[in-house]
């Protein structure tokens, strides 16, 4: 069976919960990937409105700001100039490309290894890990009990470097 495709960051497996947010005006200048963590962002309005995670758990942008699948369409560079995005919170089941790939300590040198059953986390930069780096950090809200989500299935050659989730947001 030929391999798909996957010129999105984040692959659909099981629908969860999703919402089109405004983004942070940091976001939509620095834009970001599918998959990216946010959390809330207090606009001083009733608009729902998110930012990158530090951390905290709340949703993860279901399509990167400007993706390939994105180029020469409707929807080339829309997200970011509009300032908004779809988040997905809830039950998903998905295969996911950005995730931190290296220990937070490390310069870049030592990969993370991902199980099965590992529990994620966003990290400082609002991507999913299996390490916890407020404890790592010492920052003052350690340990993080934000759980994100459930590796089903490891990162590897066979999927395309994809990493399975279960999300629990």
């Amino acid at each position: 069976m030929p391999e798909l495709d996957r010129t999105r960051d984040v692959v659909i497996l099981k629908k969860g919960d999703g919402y089109a947010m405004t983004v942070s005006p940091s976001m939509a200048a620095t834009t970001w990937a599918g998959g990216q963590g946010v959390q809330w962002f207090n606009t001083g309005s009733d608009e729902l409105a998110v930012d990158f995670s530090d951390g905290l758990a709340h949703a993860f942008m279901l399509w990167g700001a400007d993706e390939d699948s994105d180029q020469y369409t409707a929807m080339t560079r829309q997200q970011p100039v509009y300032q908004y995005g779809v988040v997905g919170f809830g039950g998903w089941v998905i295969a996911v490309r950005t995730f931190e790939r290296f220990t937070l300590g490390s310069g870049r040198t030592v990969p993370i290894v991902y199980s099965a059953q590992d529990e994620l986390f966003f990290s400082l930069t609002g991507l999913m890990t299996n390490e916890d780096e407020w404890t790592i950090t010492a920052d003052p809200r350690a340990p993080n009990e934000n759980l994100v989500g459930v590796v089903i299935q490891p990162p590897s050659s066979l999927t395309n470097d994809f990493m399975t989730v279960q999300v629990k947001l």
